[in-house]
């Protein structure tokens, strides 16, 4: 009996570990953990966040607003310091806004914005400027799109800009007040990838972001002879459409994943989930779970308690339907202090009550705000609170694949006097963390490239290293101070 007991135990240990093994590193709803193969520990690491803010260029919204280089760089610099001292880590900079570039494309104009005049070129290289600039402050630098959309007009008694002499007018459609390249059409399929991959290759950005303009909403779509001729396949010109643009998106996820996979693709859709399905025929839904998309970033510009489109439902909704994608939060910073805003967004708690709905929410990984200009403007001192809400340093997550080496913990590390020291191997950054005990939850002390610094406080320490796709190590042993 003594030896068949063995032999019972034996199995069950080798059962526990098989199914440890087949288990999925996915988490609930088949959302990749926020780090691949997370750390096993009892400390309580602060939560990573992404901390993002769109930087408008149509119609110069954000930026530039000036001509001239010096005043035009001298702006951005202005936006970059005010953003890394709230402790943002990211801008969403739109490079392609109205069919047109803030950088020497071979298919799309100089944008207008940056010389006064659409296809002029302004003399300097506009956007190795504003990436490099946007790095030395550790902060990243994604590249908003719009995927359709080449101009617009105030009326459809106007004219639009002359197109680009690589467009063929075939691929237009003209609408009473926007043109659109026709989603219907392979070859702009293969045109939008064009774009992607031409600037993707030549520029150093974190990620490709393409924001909520599909299919326009409020006009007349007269395709059906694109759906007699493209639609086989398809029980509807709805369906079709929808078809078209998933298209689009798998397309652009795979240039980026097959060009530079350490990039990250994020798509921001508008509030509600059906708008989004049935007036621009973007099913968001699908991108998400198909995993064609890194990270998603849902407009939730509605107060809390909206009567059509509240954020806490459309909160819980893109939580639902995240699918494979990294959750982040659109808020609508614009409307804090306007005169139209409402009656909500005249009071800094609806940040703060926003805030705290988001950071409860499990699957939320930060926030990205609307606009620049607004954080800037600080009506109602909304951008006091949000120093607040931003108070302590955190990392960037994890999102998209994994491409860089994994890092190793850091070794060495050792505390002499208010000296702490370390090795790192690899390519890699540190991240130094203090607990006043081993029960409390930690802060993020510096995220650096030396491998020394100096503390005070009394209590522990321990350091991660951290590589470039943001997976981080795990944490060498705490050392007391």
């Amino acid at each position: 009996m003594k030896r068949l007991s063995v032999y019972f135990s034996l199995f069950f240990v080798l059962a526990l570990l098989l199914n440890s093994c087949s288990k999925s590193s996915d988490g609930p709803g088949g959302t990749p953990d926020p780090d691949p193969e997370p750390p096993v520990t009892t400390l309580k690491f602060p939560a990573k966040e992404m901390r993002g803010a769109w930087i408008a260029t149509v119609w110069e919204l954000d930026w530039p607003g000036v001509r001239g280089e010096a005043a035009q760089k001298q702006k951005y610099i202005e936006i970059l310091d005010r953003l890394k001292a709230l402790k943002f880590n990211a801008v969403f900079f739109q490079v392609k806004g109205m069919g047109d570039a803030f950088y020497n494309s071979p298919y799309e104009p100089w944008s207008a914005a940056i010389s006064g005049t659409r296809g002029v070129d302004p003399g300097y290289d506009v956007m190795n400027f504003l990436i490099e600039e946007t790095h030395a402050r550790g902060m990243e630098f994604h590249a908003w799109m719009n995927p359709y959309r080449i101009s617009t007009r105030a009326s459809a008694s106007g004219s639009y800009p002359a197109l680009h002499a690589s467009v063929d007018a075939s691929w237009v459609i003209d609408h009473p007040t926007i043109r659109i390249y026709n989603p219907a059409l392979p070859e702009v399929r293969q045109r939008l990838n064009d774009i992607v991959k031409d600037f993707i290759t030549k520029y150093n950005v974190d990620g490709i972001h393409f924001d909520d303009y599909f299919y326009p909403s409020g006009v007349t779509h007269n395709d059906d002879a694109d759906y007699q001729k493209y639609g086989a396949g398809y029980s509807t010109v709805e369906s079709f459409r929808r078809g078209n643009v998933d298209k689009a998106i798998e397309g652009v996820f795979n240039t980026i994943k097959a060009t530079k996979p350490q990039m990250v693709f994020s798509v921001s859709p508008a509030a509600n989930k059906d708008n989004n399905y049935n007036g621009l025929f973007a099913d968001v839904a699908k991108w998400t779970s198909s995993g064609w998309v890194d990270i998603l970033i849902p407009q939730l510009y509605q107060e809390i308690g909206n009567s059509f489109n509240p954020f806490e439902r459309n909160l819980a909704t893109w939580s639902q339907f995240r699918g494979k994608a990294g959750l982040v939060i659109g808020h609508g910073y614009y409307k804090f202090g306007a005169s139209d805003g409402g009656a909500a967004f005249q009071n800094t708690a609806e940040l703060v009550n926003q805030f705290d709905l988001a950071r409860k929410n499990q699957y939320v990984r930060g926030s990205v705000m609307y606009s620049a200009r607004d954080v800037l403007a600080n009506r109602i001192g909304i951008t006091n609170k949000l120093a607040e809400l931003y108070a302590k340093d955190v990392l960037m997550p994890f999102f998209g694949r994994e491409v860089a080496a994994k890092p190793a913990t850091p070794s060495n590390v050792k505390l002499s006097g208010n000296e702490l020291t370390w090795s790192t191997t690899g390519d890699v950054k540190s991240a130094v963390y203090y607990f006043a005990n081993l029960t409390a939850e930690g802060e993020l002390l510096a995220f650096t490239e030396e491998k020394r610094l100096s503390v005070s406080k009394s209590g522990y320490y321990v350091i991660t290293a951290v590589n470039s796709d943001h997976v981080e190590s795990k944490e060498s042993t705490p050392l007391k101070k």
